[in-house]
């Protein structure tokens, strides 16, 4: 059961209406299905719904979202994969129950996704050095200079920092996610059962 309840459209201050309309209107609203951060209501899901519970800090956060998702250099592909595995390492139901699905949209096979969930590597080079440099990163804060070196060469400098950025986003927005307890669908299997 979720901490928090929706707050519809027509019930948020000005403040928070910057911040759905940023979610609604901007990036997002290019990349995909509505119903991925809206729900039957028309009201904010996900990590979106708290983002509404401090409308500055919560702007700024969707913002950093929709630049890490949509405005990367890092392919679709890889972005899910390390998506993946900071919802893995975080056990948070509702990222994985999303990005699973972004994954396969993206081109990443339910080999390489269930893989992620058993916390396998790869086998595909680009694939393994992404997983492995996500781990890491999740693991210890740190990556060792061979496996920046790989990931320096798959993505380049601008890539690693980007990479970096989206594994912190996606660190913060799992534990937005377990904090408040932000359910998935009904009816869907939960991924981390506690």
């Amino acid at each position: 059961m979720s901490r928090l309840g929706p707050i519809a459209p027509e019930d948020m201050s000005d403040e928070q209406r910057v911040v759905f309309d940023g979610i609604t209107g901007g990036d997002r609203q290019k990349g995909g299905d509505p119903s991925e951060f809206l729900n039957d209501e028309g009201a904010l899901r996900g990590p979106f719904n708290a983002m509404l519970r401090s409308p500055e800090l919560g702007d700024i956060t969707q913002e950093m979202g929709a630049c890490v998702r949509y405005r990367t250099i890092i392919p679709g592909p890889l972005r899910e994969l390390a998506i993946l595995v900071c919802g893995r390492h975080w056990r948070a139901n509702y990222e994985w129950y999303a990005h699973a699905k972004i994954a396969r949209r993206e081109g990443l096979s339910d080999d390489v996704i269930n893989g992620i969930m058993d916390e396998q590597e790869p086998s595909d080079p680009d694939h393994k050095t992404v997983y492995q440099f996500a781990y890491k990163l999740n693991k210890t804060g740190r990556t060792d200079d061979e496996l920046y070196a790989r990931t320096h060469d798959l993505l380049g400098e601008r890539g690693v920092f980007e990479l970096t950025v989206l594994i912190g986003y996606y660190a913060t927005v799992s534990n937005i996610l377990n904090v408040f307890q932000v359910p998935i669908p009904e009816g869907e299997p939960l991924p981390f059962p506690d």
